[in-house]
């Protein structure tokens, strides 16, 4: 108000103030606050996604995800990720086996009218809800095949080795597969686009021999996509309808797809799946495409599933930075000091990681539907393991953390023992986590780190510990201006406090194969 107030005195100067300026500076100055809020808000954003694979298919997840807006704003969760909205080849898939992406649950396909998920109708009131608590949702986006087709078709194949995809098994023959894509559900609403055999580079079934096998169509201008991972000689195909991303029609609908459901459903932002079986160039200019509609700042992380740092550096140039990926690195190297104990230096637990080569683009994770038990890429990390890996990711200066649904709510509808902590973890986040980072990563199986606080954030800095063996402790410098301070442990592990000395260091304990938080006592 005083701004406005301001203003008003320094126009009325030179005689040209009018109700409408008056107006116009008002709004102006609304719109501002209200920006700076948001950003405010999304400081220490943390990712959820909001699913694991085993979700009980009863079309009522939209409405859970709604009902949790509140709690989900409340622990400090900023955006959510979504499962695949679209319908699939049967209302229990996870909607990974794509069948039509302009059907949210909104026509009667495949049996069923809703998706595995709910409704369309309650997607969008989901995402009304969680947009109202300042949550951005970023929707799962699978676009490198589709499956369930509507009519079978006859075309030209040639079987390739599934372990060396360019190696040719025999001469092209005839198969019939489940290429046809009629939608007659939907009825050309949304789109009037219908798919065949020559939209597709590969598929899995010919339905004539009742035989799977990796066969790839055969045409003019066929050919495994360049800009896949090398993996198998080419991974272009994974499964079901490989679709060709070199087809100029594809590449158009795909795009107007893209287009039309992030406006249709208001999102923040994509999960694009499988990325490394999609060619590069058609990922970077999707991207373009969906910000040409959505704005600069819409958000996409890509499902890169490589260890290899080398791999995801290579994606990161070709796709020209635009998209951050899931730190698969870090994963699997929080997954073996789980396997390990006390046998894994932890000195090397961010060593060739992609939040410490490329911190701005990575999305840090503990595990997800993918890496949780029974799962394609089982690797989950040992729940002994698990406080500490998300005290790591939650309170490190770097990267983006995404906290899995499994690890918080539980498999199988059963309860999570990881709650409480990234409870606490979470409230620490969003109350200490800031300023700079001094890394202690000094002992094999006792590291840790300071982050300092700053003035904008009252109270703010923390001590960070991890243990993978015995209990330990590290001589900690938190700065003169510390000196004579109270420091707690939060997680309640170890309840003796700790004063700082004259130059503001302390003596920091952690207990054995447990975390430790330290911040300052009130």
């Amino acid at each position: 108000m005083k701004l406005i107030l301001l203003y008003i005195r320094t126009l009325s100067r030179f005689k040209v103030y009018t109700v409408i300026n008056i107006i116009g500076l008002a709004l102006s100055l609304a719109c501002v606050i209200i920006i700076f809020r948001y950003v405010k808000r999304m400081e220490n954003g943390v990712m959820m996604q909001y699913f694991e694979w085993h979700l009980p298919n009863d079309g009522k997840l939209w409405k859970q995800i709604k009902e949790d807006a509140l709690h989900l704003h409340d622990i400090g969760v900023t955006a959510v990720w979504i499962p695949p909205a679209y319908k699939a080849d049967e209302q229990q898939d996870e909607g990974y086996a794509t069948y039509d992406l302009y059907d949210l649950g909104e026509f009667d396909q495949k049996g069923t009218i809703r998706t595995k998920y709910g409704t369309k109708d309650e997607l969008k009131k989901m995402i009304d809800e969680l947009h109202k608590y300042h949550i951005a949702v970023y929707l799962d986006v699978v676009l490198n095949h589709k499956a369930g087709g509507d009519f079978t078709e006859k075309f030209m194949v040639v079987e390739v080795d599934p372990k060396e995809r360019t190696k040719a098994l025999g001469e092209p023959f005839e198969i019939q597969g489940w290429t046809g894509y009629s939608f007659h559900g939907r009825k050309d609403k949304h789109s009037d686009f219908k798919w065949h055999w020559y939209h597709f580079s590969g598929t899995g079934f010919d339905d004539a021999q009742k035989r799977s096998g990796v066969f790839q169509i055969q045409g003019e201008g066929k050919a495994w996509s360049e800009g896949v991972d090398s993996e198998n000689g080419n991974y272009d195909f994974l499964l079901c309808n490989d679709i060709d991303l070199d087809h100029p029609e594809v590449v158009s609908e795909l795009n107007r797809w893209g287009k039309w459901v992030s406006n249709e459903l208001n999102l923040d932002g994509m999960r694009l799946d499988a990325i490394k079986h999609m060619k590069d160039q058609f990922v970077a200019q999707f991207l373009d495409a969906v910000r040409s509609e959505r704005g600069n700042d819409f958000y996409a992380v890509g499902e890169y599933w490589n260890g290899d740092l080398e791999a995801l550096d290579a994606y990161i140039e070709a796709v020209g930075h635009k998209v951050n990926l899931f730190d698969v690195p870090l994963h699997y190297n929080m997954f073996q000091a789980s396997q390990e104990g006390k046998d894994y230096d932890l000195r090397d637990i961010l060593k060739d990681t992609l939040v410490e080569h490329h911190p701005d683009l990575a999305v840090t994770i503990v595990d997800n539907h993918d890496t949780q038990r029974g799962s394609s890429l089982e690797s989950n990390v040992g729940d002994w393991f698990k406080p500490l890996a998300y005290g790591l990711i939650l309170l490190m200066k770097e990267g983006y953390p995404c906290l899995f649904y499994g690890d918080y709510y539980g498999i199988k509808g059963e309860k999570s023992p990881h709650t409480r902590i990234i409870d606490i973890l979470l409230d620490a986040r969003r109350k200490y986590a800031y300023g700079d980072q001094i890394e202690y990563f000094d002992h094999p199986s006792t590291i840790g780190f300071i982050r300092t606080g700053d003035e904008e954030h009252n109270g703010s800095g923390l001590v960070f510990l991890m243990s993978n063996d015995e209990a330990g402790s590290k001589i900690m410098s938190l700065g003169e201006k510390h000196k004579g301070e109270v420091w707690h442990e939060i997680t309640g592990s170890i309840s003796e406090e700790i004063t700082l000395d004259e130059e503001g260091n302390g003596e920091f304990s952690v207990e054995s194969r447990n975390l430790a938080v330290w911040v300052k006592k009130d």
